[in-house]
């Protein structure tokens, strides 16, 4: 089995510790590893190391290769982001080199997995199904009205593969207003959309020519030059030329083929905000709810979240429910309930004379925590 951990990013969910330099997947915020080792960490459950492929920026090439240093994992960088469809294609043609046929599971470096043998299970039973064509995703029962996230609304159980039941795909819908994700929860037969699917090189291919020509083109071109002294001109010339869409939009809101979707067991999260990883890490918070992720002395305060990689003492007297995320070069205070809202900063901060703020180049991958 084949791996593309897709490990783009624009870090704005976790400024000021997340930067364009230094996005959430090469933080340490939900263990003493960054969330890209992680990731490659769970798919060696069940790929060879040197069946993975990272898909990164060329601004991320450098440290990607630095975190996975000694370890066989191939890098692809892109030029530019041209979001999921173009990042799986390009990762597809280098796989399709290797086998067309051998299921590939496409994943997010910045996710969560709480039972890494439940996510193990899981994907070995959609890989088996992936082997005969199918396009197969992994759907998370909704706990609450979300609407952060793209739904996948369910048909009938189709069968089992190991041991383990898939529905058919009715549709794939967009993030809901509220009211919409309150009528999704009451019926029971929409999901989350993870973000995670499995296929083969062969079948992903043929459905970009369906439904993407003009992204299928580009990569016939790119396919011709790889391994050759011009594949880094021609993708840097396609990639200007490409159109930027998700492969939800681009694939699978357009195929006709089945789409298949296993339902995650296995404690997903997207931990998509300050507030998110606080509810994650709950098991470490202080007798007042705090959880406390740098050297901090708190007095009569509760349900705060600190995050520091500055090594500055922190002291807290008196507050309720702050996130404070303190770095070498900026503090941010904010309500938790709000830390969605952090990203709002570094579009404010990219005026002349504060670029450095939202850049932080020199932000190093090893803080402590």
């Amino acid at each position: 089995m084949f791996a593309i951990i897709m490990a783009g990013g624009s870090g704005t969910r976790f400024w000021p510790a997340s930067r364009e330099h230094l996005p959430k997947q090469f933080l340490k915020i939900t263990s003493d590893k960054t969330m890209l080792e992680e990731t490659v960490a769970r798919v060696q459950l069940f790929a060879q190391v040197d069946q993975i492929y990272t898909v990164v920026g060329r601004v991320h090439a450098g440290i990607t290769r630095q975190l996975l240093d000694g370890i066989s994992v191939r890098t692809l960088a892109e030029p530019t982001g041209r979001n999921t469809a173009a990042c799986i294609g390009l990762a597809a043609l280098h796989v399709k080199r290797i086998s067309e046929d051998e299921p590939i599971i496409v994943l997010p470096a910045d996710h969560f997995i709480a039972d890494v043998g439940g996510f193990a299970g899981t994907i070995r039973a959609a890989a088996d199904l992936a082997r005969d064509g199918a396009i197969i995703t992994l759907g998370i029962s909704p706990t609450r009205p979300e609407t952060g996230y793209g739904y996948i609304q369910t048909a009938v159980e189709k069968g089992q593969s190991l041991g383990h039941p898939y529905f058919l795909v009715e549709r794939f819908v967009e993030k809901p207003n509220l009211e919409t994700a309150l009528d999704y929860l009451s019926k029971g037969n929409y999901l989350w959309n993870s973000g995670i699917f499995i296929f083969t090189a062969r079948t992903i291919l043929s459905e970009f020519e369906l439904c993407m020509p003009a992204l299928y083109q580009g990569l016939k071109e790119i396919e011709k030059a790889i391994e050759t002294s011009d594949y880094d001109a021609v993708v840097e010339r396609i990639y200007g030329q490409i159109p930027s869409i998700s492969i939800d939009y681009g694939v699978m809101e357009r195929t006709t083929r089945p789409i298949y979707v296993f339902k995650a067991e296995f404690g997903w999260s997207d931990v998509g905000s300050w507030e998110s990883l606080y509810e994650l890490r709950s098991s470490e918070y202080d007798s007042n709810g705090n959880l406390l992720l740098g050297e901090t002395k708190v007095v009569e305060s509760k349900r705060n979240l600190v995050y520091s990689s500055s090594g500055r003492k922190i002291a807290l007297l008196g507050v309720d429910g702050l996130v404070v995320v303190d770095t070498p070069d900026t503090l941010l205070v904010a309500d938790i309930n709000r830390s969605q809202d952090v990203k709002q900063f570094p579009e404010m901060l990219k005026r002349p004379g504060k670029r450095e703020y939202e850049t932080n180049e020199n932000n190093e991958t090893n803080e402590k925590f």
